[in-house]
């Protein structure tokens, strides 16, 4: 049996699910699980500042290290001593390897023994990843979590596409395993496991990264295209297997209904970009479900956005004022929709922490997940 640092305690566990709370320690940082993680992929969560994610409360964001590596590059991450310090963010970091990017945003990929050959999106440059080098880039960034390059195929690959995709991502988690092992630093790496929604796969796949001596173990290739039940039905099958010591990840997942549907099943940390993106696009979250600010009907209200909700932006700003800045397109309005949404999520999270805590996470469940899978509310 490997030896592994150990980077995650559980606290308690739900007598009638998988879900649990415990803590993750980065480097003297503890944060409580589950936990979401805002999206930060070019070094920034767009709309806010450093300050804003002090204020929220977030100690640890992601970063994406394909599109660090392009740009600003890793001569300038090495000259600022990696990409806290360019952004003047003290918390805690994660980045993805890059790989699920390599793939979606490149139409001219190919496949080697030894890595992928990419172009950039941005002006057509060649490039090449290989295991060693992502983690030598996320060595620069100075990432606490630093993922493995894997190989994340489509939802509607087929079963030799997805063999395949194993047969790379296992073997690129051993040479990458091997290759942090001598030089860890203060860095963890966390494992990749494949498989779509062929549950035989997914649990080949998992028992495979489940032996090698990763900090912890990260589900790879979900909610990306495939059916809402085959994601539900994947997730219920591998929850018995899971690594209960390691900290389980579900990668680029964090609607409320799937967060809901993977703490159920035994996760504890997500990332999403959604939260973000949903703002910018007018959309936010409330404690009475989704709400669209660009409709019509808040023309009048002198209400906040959430009543419920201690934002500051709450505090301060009707819905009709917020629904006028996304109306003419002013800038405050990315800012202050994306600041209250990333408030709701913090508070979320901890509501749902508190649930399993105090044992009512089964009602919790059933309550937020029937509050937003419905439409957006309305008067």
């Amino acid at each position: 049996m490997f030896e592994q640092k150990m980077i995650f305690r559980s606290k308690v566990e739900d007598p009638n699910s998988f879900a649990r709370t415990g803590t993750l320690n980065l480097n003297g940082i503890e944060i409580p699980t589950p936990v979401f993680m805002p999206v930060g992929t070019r070094g920034a969560v767009k709309s806010l500042d450093s300050d804003d994610l002090d204020e929220l409360g977030y100690e640890l964001i992601l970063g994406n290290t394909y599109h660090l590596y392009l740009r600003p590059g890793v001569e300038v991450l090495e000259k600022f001593g990696g990409l806290k310090n360019f952004v003047s963010y003290k918390k805690s970091l994660l980045t993805d390897s890059g790989g699920f990017q390599v793939f979606s945003l490149n139409s001219l990929v190919k496949f080697k023994k030894e890595g992928v050959e990419f172009r950039s999106h941005i002006d057509g440059s060649p490039h090449f990843f290989t295991p060693k080098k992502v983690v030598d880039i996320q060595r620069t960034i100075g990432s606490d979590i630093m993922m493995v390059l894997d190989d994340c195929p489509p939802g509607d690959a087929s079963s030799a596409r997805i063999k395949e995709a194993l047969d790379r991502t296992h073997r690129w988690a051993e040479e990458a395993v091997d290759y942090w092992e001598k030089d860890k630093r203060s860095q963890h790496l966390f494992g990749i496991f494949q498989g779509g929604t062929n549950l035989e796969l997914r649990l080949e796949s998992l028992e495979k990264i489940r032996s090698l001596p990763f900090s912890g173990i990260a589900i790879g290739g979900l909610s990306v295209g495939e059916p809402r039940p085959d994601f539900i039905r994947t997730m219920e099958g591998i929850s018995s297997y899971t690594d209960r010591t390691r900290p389980l990840y579900l990668m680029g997942v964090g609607t409320v209904p799937d967060i809901l549907e993977g703490v159920r099943n035994g996760v504890d940390m997500f990332d999403c970009v959604l939260p973000t993106r949903n703002a910018r696009n007018g959309q936010v979250f409330t404690s009475r479900g989704k709400v669209n600010l660009r409709n019509e009907k808040w023309k009048l209200s002198d209400e906040p956005m959430d009543p419920e909700c201690k934002c500051k932006v709450c505090k301060r700003y009707s819905v009709g004022y917020i629904r006028h800045l996304h109306h003419v397109k002013e800038l405050s309005a990315f800012s202050l929709s994306t600041y209250h949404n990333l408030h709701f999520m913090k508070k979320f999270m901890k509501q749902l922490r508190h649930s399993i805590e105090v044992g009512n996470f089964s009602e919790f469940f059933v309550k937020w997940k029937n509050l937003y899978e419905r439409a957006e509310i309305s008067r």
